[in-house]
């Protein structure tokens, strides 16, 4: 109270004196320490001042959190990139400044961790070098199919100005040189190529013909427009469903759809405009370095093409049960795959850093976690690049995740190697259930651009445990029970342990206040006082405000109740320990709510083929307790919503190509025979995910889309060729011969190519390249398969619906 008073701020007055005019201020304040020990009290009437009734003294308040780096107490600042800022100047300011504050601060260490600019920097590295490595092996199969140097370089020139001209309607459209787009642009880049092999291969051929230099170039440029217009249409028909997606899948995939599509088109008219116009441009003079060079490319490469189709087809036409048997094990063959592969909404990326979050499950202080985190990572300390560690409460304003207890912790951990990771996290695996068996603790993927859009942080599957009613004290023994009976039915699935709080509940006896006269009010300032919690008052200190609390030495609990004393209304003195009893308890650390009200979730990491199963145990055993209702979320149902959607988009991408194709053919039978290979091409797709490793996810289902639109042109090429020489008059299966000799090269060159194009994402480490992995893997496997069924399957489908029309 006497503090208090001497803490006055009245206000100010006005004084005018003559011509003067004075701004008075009243009142006293207490800004410092010695403010607050001179301050005069009046005590049985003798006036002392406080420092000589009581010890005033100055410490700072008890921490809350703290942050370690390296093992040593550090203060940590999060950089956030503003949505309309580039990451490159970002990154460029914040080294200026780190250089700033190193010299002037040279005893102050400066660090930057968890940088995320580096992993853009390195995914988009990695990404173009796919890109140019694509076009050098696609380059590789021209010279050594066409035999010759003019051509492929021809098409080098054409690739380049498609980019061009790509990036100048990226600039147009609003898209950005992403992780995403420049995807598309390495699968595209095979498609690019193809059109001008197309048109390259159709020209040399009337060339041998007979044909002179300007009609060859025009007549072979004109034949093969209609076929690979359908082509681009077809490819676009698949990409352009993907943009309808839920989510963030759809806004993603926006980028790649766009890339491609426009990257067709372009090569479209480029192949079909400026590359005919060069062809005849260096054709007309050749060279005597060039002919030496394609005599050699014709001395490596003298398979006779025509020879080797003539050899398949005749085998195929005459064995036609053996080959429908063949197909049909194929169809078969992708079915059992599609069953047998796994599903994951993701795939997964290798990674060399994680985040551990512990919830030691025990009332410690921020002092004793500090202790136990180093105790932790001491063992494991020469094997980490870079290590954080975030302990108790921390102040990011912008972190939902800063306001922690006191006794959880948040680990960052940096090693060299995926391997070396997965080595770190089982030796903290076993520490932690050794040391601290009740402990929770799961580890998380580092909060970056990348990881927070495609990581998939969902558990397998999450058991929503709701109360019917409310039972009062009795609910949390009921949770344990409950825990503790799915714990035993499902031994070979460990449940994390539920994280609990620890609180002493003080209650007063309200009968014994009552009849000792004893004020609630003055019990409940005196207990406050004793566990210096009482606040008088708050004092400024320059920008900081140091709150004045009222107290005692810091002691236990037991020793408080002890000892402290209460004084009553008529000035007698009572232990305080006769009016409290102190009751122990345990309440959930944290409360999990949603549509159904407020649950308790049991996390449940398992594989898909175990989620049926689980369900049912699950529902067994809460069906026979009547306190508890259960339901079910978690990945395993997104991702089965997820694949639902994919399935859809494939169902809409084979209308759109069956309408496109119906149109070009004027035909309805003609676009089946074409969009039945899709199903068989799948087998090839599914067997190479399968050697491969991967599984069925976004990635490689974009993937088998992306191939049903692209495997189609060789069969659309090849079935144009065909009604072109029934027009001219050849019997049925001599335009099957002729056709598929015409087109053998441009199909064996235009499937490499693409296919070339994508094997170096599969040598390639990065976050662009294992993303676009799968994707690669489905298409690379369905083509391959693809190319035999368009040279050998199709022809074999035409000849039999034709016979039968």
């Amino acid at each position: 109270m006497y503090i208090k008073q001497n803490d006055l701020d009245i206000g100010s007055l006005l004084i005018k004196d003559n011509q003067y005019q004075y701004d008075v201020r009243l009142g006293t304040s207490l800004n410092t320490i010695k403010d607050i020990e001179s301050v005069y009290i009046n005590h049985q009437n003798r006036v002392f001042q406080l420092k000589e009734l009581a010890e005033v003294i100055e410490h700072p308040q008890n921490r809350t959190g703290l942050v370690l780096s390296q093992g040593q107490e550090a203060v940590t600042m999060a950089i956030i990139k503003q949505s309309d800022a580039k990451m490159n100047d970002l990154k460029a300011s914040l080294n200026i400044l780190i250089e700033a504050l190193k010299k002037d601060y040279p005893h102050i260490n400066f660090s930057i961790t968890r940088d995320q600019t580096k992993l853009l920097d390195y995914a988009i590295n990695n990404l173009f070098q796919s890109l140019l490595w694509g076009m050098l092996l696609a380059f590789v199969v021209m010279f050594f199919f066409l035999k010759n140097i003019t051509s492929p370089l021809l098409i080098g020139i054409t690739i380049p100005t498609s980019i061009i001209v790509c990036l100048l309607f990226f600039h147009l459209l609003g898209i950005s040189i992403n992780i995403i787009s420049l995807s598309g642009l390495v699968l595209g880049i095979g498609l690019m190529i193809d059109n001008s092999i197309i048109v390259i291969d159709n020209i040399t051929q009337y060339r041998e013909r007979g044909y002179n230099l300007s009609k060859a170039c025009i007549t072979g440029t004109t034949e093969v427009i209609k076929p690979l217009l359908s082509s681009a249409l077809t490819t676009c028909a698949v990409f352009i469903p993907l943009v309808f997606l839920s989510g963030v899948s759809g806004a993603l995939f926006y980028d790649q759809a766009m890339a491609i599509s426009i990257g067709l088109f372009i090569s479209f008219f480029v192949s079909i405009t400026l590359l005919p116009v060069l062809y005849r441009l260096f054709h007309l003079k050749k060279t005597n370095t060039s002919n030496k060079i394609n005599r050699f490319l014709t001395k490596i490469n003298k398979v006779n093409y025509a020879d080797v189709y003539e050899k398949g087809f005749r085998w195929v036409m005459r064995k036609q049960r053996i080959s429908w048997g063949i197909s049909l094990l194929l169809l078969l063959a992708a079915i059992t795959l599609f069953t047998v592969l796994p599903k994951s909404q993701m795939p997964q990326f290798s990674r060399t850093e994680t985040i551990l979050k512990i919830d030691w499950n025990e009332p410690i202080n921020v002092d004793e976690n500090k202790r136990r985190v180093l105790d932790l990572l001491k063992p494991i300390t020469p094997d980490l690049i870079n290590q954080t560690a975030l302990v108790g409460t921390q102040q990011f304003l912008l972190d939902k995740n800063a306001d922690a207890k006191n006794s959880e912790t948040t680990i960052y951990i940096q090693t060299k190697s995926q391997t070396e990771l997965f080595k770190i996290i089982d030796t903290l695996k076993d520490d932690l259930v050794l040391a601290y068996p009740n402990a929770n603790y799961n580890y998380q993927d580092v909060e970056n651009i990348f990881s927070l859009i495609f990581s998939d942080k969902e558990t397998p599957l999450v058991a929503r445990l709701r109360h019917i009613e409310s039972i009062g004290s009795q609910q949390n023994e009921q949770l344990k029970t409950i825990w503790f009976q799915i714990q035993s039915h499902l031994n070979d699935i460990t449940l994390k342990p539920i994280a609990w709080e620890d609180h002493i509940t003080l209650i007063a006896d309200q009968e014994k206040l009552i009849t000792y006269n004893v004020a609630s009010s003055t019990l409940f300032n005196t207990l406050k006082s004793a566990f210096n919690e009482r606040e008088i008052l708050s004092i400024t200190d320059n920008q900081n405000f140091v709150p004045v609390i009222l107290g005692n030495q810091t002691k236990h609990l037991n020793a408080i109740l002890n000892e402290t004393t209460v004084k009553a209304k008529d000035s007698a003195v009572f232990q305080i320990k006769n009016f409290i009893r102190a009751v122990k308890a345990k309440d959930l650390k944290t409360i999990t709510g949603g549509t159904e009200g407020e649950y308790f979730p049991i996390e449940l990491h398992i594989n898909d083929n175990q989620v049926e199963p689980t369900i049912k145990s699950v529902m067994d055993i809460v069906s026979h307790n009547s306190w508890f209702d259960v339901n079910f979320s978690g990945s395993f149902f997104s991702n089965k919503e997820l694949m639902g959607e994919l399935k859809i988009v494939l169902l809409i991408s084979l209308i759109l190509l069956y309408f496109i194709l119906a149109s070009q053919f004027e035909s309805f039978v003609l676009p089946l025979i074409i969009l039945l290979e899709v199903p068989i091409d799948l087998a090839g797709a599914f067997l190479f995910l399968k050697l491969f490793g991967m599984s069925i996810n976004l990635m490689s289902m974009i993937g088998l889309v992306v191939m049903s639109g692209i495997i189609v042109n060789d069969s659309i090429l090849k079935i144009d060729t065909i009604i072109q020489l029934q027009r001219q008059g050849y019997p049925l299966l001599k335009a099957l011969l002729v056709a598929g000799q015409r087109r053998l090269k441009p199909i064996l060159m235009t499937s490499l190519t693409t296919i070339l194009a994508l094997v170096p994402l599969l040598f390639s480490s990065g976050l662009g390249a294992e993303l676009q992995a799968p994707l690669a893997v489905a298409l690379i496997g369905g083509m391959l398969l693809g190319t035999i069924v368009s040279l050998y399957f199709i022809p074999l489908c035409y000849y039999y619906f034709t016979k039968r029309i």
